[in-house]
């Protein structure tokens, strides 16, 4: 990406909207305001700097659909019911153990994979880089664990 919003992309990136104007956060710090512009002193328009999309649609609710759309188009868009212990996780694949379902969370979900014999999703969350694994999860699949397969969204982007 030459020009755009930065979305997932390395704190200090300088290939995007110029790096953001304030340092990563965790849960324990105030959430910054969305300023809907680029910093001072970025010289393409707002407006002109967007990205849109050509379409957006829902994979089919399964395993295959959903490797098959990451394969093919890269990341999806899905959200999972989180619980409690949820916030404490560090890393191995997630499966809830102990703690009430605190509600529903939006993420990516990047890849796939095994680990000791489990199949994972590999899931890139919004709570920066000092949360959970550098910033990413896994959680079972294939078991629609916590919802994470009902609703996934995918989008084309305009070249």
């Amino acid at each position: 990406m030459s020009y755009g919003v930065c979305t997932g992309g390395a704190y200090n990136a300088m290939n995007c909207c110029k790096p953001y104007p304030f340092p990563p956060h965790s849960l324990d710090k105030q959430t910054p305001i969305c300023r809907a512009q680029c910093q001072f002193g970025y010289n393409i328009d707002y407006n002109y700097d967007k990205i849109y999309a050509n379409s957006a649609y829902f994979v089919a609710a399964n395993e295959d659909a959903i490797r098959k759309e990451i394969f093919m188009n890269g990341p999806v868009q899905a959200g999972f019911f989180a619980y409690s212990d949820f916030h404490y996780y560090k890393n191995g694949v997630y499966v809830p153990q102990w703690g009430k379902k605190e509600g529903g969370h939006a993420i990516k979900i990047i890849g796939w994979g095994v680990e000791n014999g489990v199949k994972y999703w590999l899931v890139s969350n919004s709570w920066n880089y000092d949360w959970g694994d550098n910033g990413l999860f896994k959680i079972r699949r294939g078991t629609n664990e916590c919802g994470i397969e009902e609703r996934v969204g995918a989008v084309i982007m305009n070249a």
